[in-house]
């Protein structure tokens, strides 16, 4: 595999290689197996993956797929490109009793689909693919739970081919959670849900699906009730994943119980810019721990667990200046500090904290939704689209601005947030299977607005597609205390 840069293209580039390897397993199961494989989300550096009508997948049925995968590899097949009406591309898929395929494509506005060959078998991606099966050499095949994991060589660390042990186990049984929300909600795919508006049903799945929400609020707020000796919540999660409104829906819940919290953004505690350190590009990485005064920190924590009021400072962004205004805390015996920041999870960052008086929280949006059984949504593809849609309201951004900084935001969540996140004591998927209907009618103008010219035109046109499997929802039915309206507006928690 090619040794990528870290940048947007070099992240589409890996999702070409995923896509095509996707392919060749699709068509692997078929030959070994005669079995229908289901690529669900990701996990470990990779993919997990199910099969059909099988409870337990054995190593022998590994080896059989592993072998049969090999062979398509140096057979050096073609990966031929085909354009059909959809209507014929609809009639295959229901002959090959590919039906989810089939209903995907029918709610797609084109009248004319791409498809893929690959010798006998053909199937429908979204995305484009390599050129050849010699050019899939490296991956694995990783035994997980009732299936397996299909791991990749991982940009983010030279193009290494990740441990096998790299699974996150606990992130793994938040995704199998939101599986079994999705049968609640008879939503799996896209056409289902497509399936649901068109029939009317928007506002059931909107009232189910932030109900769910509120009842995992409730349920960490009596984990942390449960402890009984604490008094600092720490929130970390990547970009766009929900974390203002979180917390302060978590502090609700919290109050509830009899808590008072007191947030505290870990923003405020950044180093004077003067100080902030540079990366390996010359650039202010204000990304890194060391961008935050983490002695100040420890110094006020230590100071208001022990009972003493402590002057909290605010940062002032305009000025790259730390300041003092005034606000001081002092908390009593029913008092919790809720700390929200993208290093909450780092355990050097709150080392002077006993364990028993901290909580940990990682939050993000791990896509559940799937396009079809083969086409998994990325869970960075949701959050993009939070933040463009987000970044254009409430920043006056275009698209192409958001797009520009995408790949040093995610550069930064792999080094700084994805390694502490098995640390969490809670996982709080923020992903509601109605949202990206919703942001689709705010966020596809943005993408039509990127000219041919543009470095990003290829990823906007990428989105765009994307976007056309998806029925729209409009905002009416959505609560103003719903996670999606950070994004979309008219969220109560807002300031």
């Amino acid at each position: 595999m090619t040794k990528f840069t870290v940048d947007l293209k070099a992240i589409e580039d890996m999702r070409a290689y995923q896509r095509s390897l996707s392919f060749v397993l699709v068509k692997a199961v078929k030959d070994a197996l005669d079995k229908n494989v289901v690529i669900q989300h990701s996990l470990g550096k990779g993919v997990f993956c199910k099969l059909e009508g099988v409870n337990e997948v054995t190593d022998e049925m590994i080896s059989k797929i592993d072998s049969e995968i090999r062979k398509t590899i140096d057979k050096d097949f073609e990966f031929e490109k085909i354009v059909v009406n959809k209507e014929d591309a609809i009639d295959m898929f229901n002959e090959y009793k590919m039906h989810d395929k089939a209903k995907l494509i029918q709610y797609k506005t084109t009248s004319v689909v791409e498809l893929y060959r690959l010798d006998w078998f053909v199937d429908h991606f979204d995305g484009n693919v390599f050129e050849r099966t010699s050019q899939l050499s490296d991956y694995r095949l990783v035994k997980h739970a009732d299936g397996f994991i299909m791991q990749i060589p991982d940009i983010y660390s030279g193009n290494e081919m990740p441990a096998e042990d790299a699974i996150q186990e606990k992130v793994g049984k938040v995704m199998e959670e939101h599986e079994k929300w999705g049968e609640i909600l008879e939503v799996g795919t896209v056409a289902e849900l497509n399936d649901k508006v068109a029939a009317g049903k928007t506002d059931e799945i909107i009232r189910v699906a932030e109900i769910l929400h509120d009842q995992k609020l409730s349920s960490i707020a009596k984990q942390i009730d449960g402890r009984g000796s604490v008094k600092l919540v720490l929130i970390a999660g990547p970009s766009s994943s929900g974390k203002t409104t979180f917390s302060k829906k978590l502090s609700d819940h919290l109050r509830v119980l009899g808590y008072r919290p007191f947030p505290i953004s870990l923003d405020d505690y950044f180093v004077d810019r003067e100080n902030t350190p540079v990366d390996e590009d010359g650039k202010l990485d204000f990304e890194c721990l060391e961008a935050v005064d983490v002695k100040l920190f420890n110094e006020h924590l230590t100071k208001l667990l022990a009972g003493e009021e402590v002057e909290i400072p605010t940062f002032n962004f305009k000025f790259g200046k730390r300041e003092f205004n005034g606000h001081k805390i002092k908390l009593e015996e029913n008092d919790v500090l809720v700390v929200e920041g993208i290093h909450g999870l780092n355990e050097k960052l709150t080392a002077s904290i006993a364990k028993e008086n901290k909580f940990k929280i990682y939050i993000s949006a791990l896509t559940q939704l799937n396009l079809d059984n083969h086409n998994r949504i990325h869970t960075t593809n949701t959050r993009l689209l939070r933040r463009m849609v987000r970044d254009n309201k409430y920043r006056g951004h275009g698209a192409e601005k958001t797009l520009e900084m995408w790949a040093s935001v995610r550069k930064g969540e792999e080094k700084n947030i994805f390694p502490h996140q098995e640390s969490a004591d809670a996982i709080f998927n923020s992903s509601l299977v109605y949202e990206i209907s919703v942001l689709k009618q705010f966020a596809e103008p943005l993408f039509l607005n990127i000219d041919k010219d543009s470095p990003y035109y290829d990823k906007a046109k990428s989105m765009i597609e994307f976007l056309d499997y998806f029925q729209v929802i409009n905002t009416e039915s959505i609560p103003l205390t719903s996670l999606i309206r950070e994004f979309v507006g008219g969220s109560i928690y807002r300031d």
